[in-house]
């Protein structure tokens, strides 16, 4: 047998795995490091979050991925070079983050890789009858995997399109395994560049649980910061707290029939894009609108869209533990809209829970690793959240 193989086998049959789970969103913040010592699988999941770091994408990192990201119309050359560049720095910050630690590469059983979206495709966008969902996350899993010397999963998004789904969102996999608990009802809310949450029901029944994207999270908020102030988010909402609401261009932005599609849906900056807003401002006749009223406007937009997705799922009466993640839980104004507007809810955040909020996709996708060594693939018995297990393997040599 492959010796690969048999140190899959291995792994895979040791009570204890450390899995490295490693995130990079669509606000091109920077790659997120999550060293977890993960036990069963299922529900029966357990995980401690050993070590944790962010590592910044340097500016020239982010310029090469936004001459891919979310376009049309790209050099394919520039798409072929950044798949194993981002990967080979991806693999480079891991060896890092682990001296950093004091942990050897050998110690590290699996490294789960989400790789860098660059393009998200789902049919409710694209809208062409002869052709599927579609999504593409670069970054190599081989590259990571022989620089690393460390077995490596990684492209989790495909088989969740082939067996049906739109490849996103993931976060209900590691989020049913980990954060269900019996006699409350979660929601788990993440305030990324695109907005989603994960309603966990709790009777624990899988076919209860249902996710979603909402909506725009952070991705207009960035766009708009670097385009109007040259700064790359806007920090506790500096600029949209000098700025006021506008009612007719908040109307415009809401208009799209993606807020009508039922769930689950997904969408990405390819439809959410400084365009969208200027189409907005045009229908709307603000393209007057100061940078912070800009601000102000497009930061309620996205609690609006957040609010409104959980209030057509919140039944009256009932109560609801909500746990937020994400770096729009960071964000003081968007935050207190979202308070504002659903006050008989309590927003916790899942630090909480053991897991640091900036930690959770990533630690959620060494979970979906976990569950490809261990797991069965959870029924959820709803279109679009098929039963499977994901990722792809790339062994060191």
């Amino acid at each position: 047998m492959n010796r690969n193989l048999e140190r899959l086998i291995t792994i895979a049959q040791k009570p204890v795995r450390r899995i490295i789970g490693l995130m990079s969103g669509t606000s091109l913040d920077g790659l997120d490091v999550a060293l977890c010592a993960i036990s069963g699988s299922g529900m029966d999941t357990r995980v401690t979050l050993e070590h944790f770091d962010t590592v910044p994408y340097p500016l020239n990192v982010k310029d090469e991925i936004r001459k891919v990201f979310a376009k049309d119309t790209i050099s394919f050359q520039q798409l072929c070079l950044l798949n194993p560049w981002l990967a080979n720095l991806h693999a480079q910050w891991i060896l890092d983050c682990l001296q950093k630690w004091n942990v050897a590469a050998e110690e590290v059983d699996i490294i789960a890789s989400h790789g860098q979206t660059v393009y998200h495709s789902p049919k409710i966008l694209h809208r062409l009858p002869d052709f599927p969902n579609a999504t593409l996350q670069i970054v190599d899993g081989d590259h990571i995997a022989v620089k690393t010397g460390i077995i490596t999963l990684s492209d989790f998004r495909q088989k969740h399109i082939a067996a049906g789904g739109e490849g996103a969102p993931l976060a209900l996999y590691g989020d049913y395994c980990l954060f269900s608990k019996r006699g409350e009802d979660r929601i788990m809310l993440n305030m990324g560049g695109i907005a989603n949450f994960t309603f966990l029901p709790g009777d624990l029944d899988a076919a209860g649980v249902f996710v979603t994207d909402t909506g725009p999270g952070n991705t207009l908020l960035d766009a708009f910061a670097r385009e109007c102030f040259q700064a790359e988010y806007d920090k506790d909402a500096l600029f949209a707290k000098q700025g006021t609401v506008n009612e007719s261009l908040l109307t415009a932005l809401k208009s799209d029939p993606f807020f009508k599609a039922s769930f689950p849906r997904t969408t990405g900056p390819e439809l959410f894009s400084k365009a969208y807003v200027k189409a907005a401002q045009e229908r709307s006749n603000t393209t007057h609108l100061s940078p912070y009223d800009i601000m102000a406007t497009l930061t309620r937009f996205s609690a609006d869209t957040i609010t409104d997705a959980l209030k057509s799922v919140l039944q009256e009466g009932k109560y609801y533990a909500v746990y937020v993640s994400g770096g729009g839980a960071h964000n003081p104004l968007l935050t207190g809209l979202i308070r504002e507007r659903l006050p008989r809810l309590q927003l916790h955040t899942t630090d909480e829970l053991g897991i640091a909020g900036d930690a959770k996709e990533a630690v959620l996708f060494a979970i979906l690793a976990n569950e490809a060594l261990c797991g069965e693939g959870i029924d959820f018995g709803k279109p679009g959240m098929p039963a499977i297990t994901m990722g792809k393997l790339s062994f060191p040599a």
